[in-house]
């Protein structure tokens, strides 16, 4: 939890609807502006008010994606572009990699979304196993499980691909952007940034 707002600080979460929501997903907004704010952009005064104003009227987008409890306690849960969209439902990708990394059998995990006709967006994981442990169709049928007990039944990944490994950068972030473009058939784009590009073809192996 990132607790509650500091004094002064008048924090909400809104649905899409412009509706304060509690134990859901949904934006993060401020309701009265602070001395310390962002107040603009650098040459950019409508580019700053489309980002940050237009969405709800009078009411500050952080841009980020939370969930307030019903102890007033905010749960930050990612950027809300970086952010899956599941029947209605803000799931955060990096929460279900969470989930997925903390089995005892899972080394690493990237979390993506895939386009689904009813849901809007389908959960695909990829994960990598640690030493010693086979890839099964149980294991994947045991990490859904898992995944369900930790975040709810609506988080649970529709598609769990193994890898031996995931794209990374030199300072080893998991590209996730490279593993979406690679997993729906789209244009990596540039991938001189990663330590191990043998791993994008990996992602391709998998599916």
């Amino acid at each position: 939890s990132a607790t509650r707002p500091f004094p002064g600080i008048q924090a909400d979460v809104f649905d899409e609807n412009g509706n304060s929501i509690t134990n859901a997903g949904g934006n993060l907004v401020i309701l009265k502006p602070w001395p310390g704010m962002l107040k603009g952009l650098y040459k950019a005064p409508e580019r700053y008010k489309q980002t940050y104003w237009s969405k709800f009227e009078n009411v500050y987008l952080a841009g980020d994606v939370a969930r307030k409890d019903e102890d007033g306690y905010f749960w930050v849960q990612g950027r809300a572009d970086d952010v899956l969209n599941v029947s209605g439902h803000r799931i955060g990708n990096s929460e279900v990699e969470s989930a997925l990394v903390s089995h005892p059998k899972i080394a690493e995990a990237a979390v993506i979304g895939k386009p689904h006709e009813l849901k809007g967006e389908a959960i695909v994981a990829f994960v990598s196993l640690k030493q010693g442990v086979e890839p099964t169709e149980e294991l994947k049928k045991e990490l859904r499980e898992h995944v369900g007990v930790q975040m709810g039944k609506i988080a649970r990944p529709d598609e769990i691909w193994f890898v031996n490994d995931l794209p990374k950068t030199r300072s080893g972030k998991i590209m996730r952007r490279v593993i979406r473009a690679k997993a729906l058939g789209q244009d990596v784009g540039d991938t001189s940034t990663l330590a191990n590009p043998e791993a994008v073809e990996e992602i391709a192996k998998a599916i």
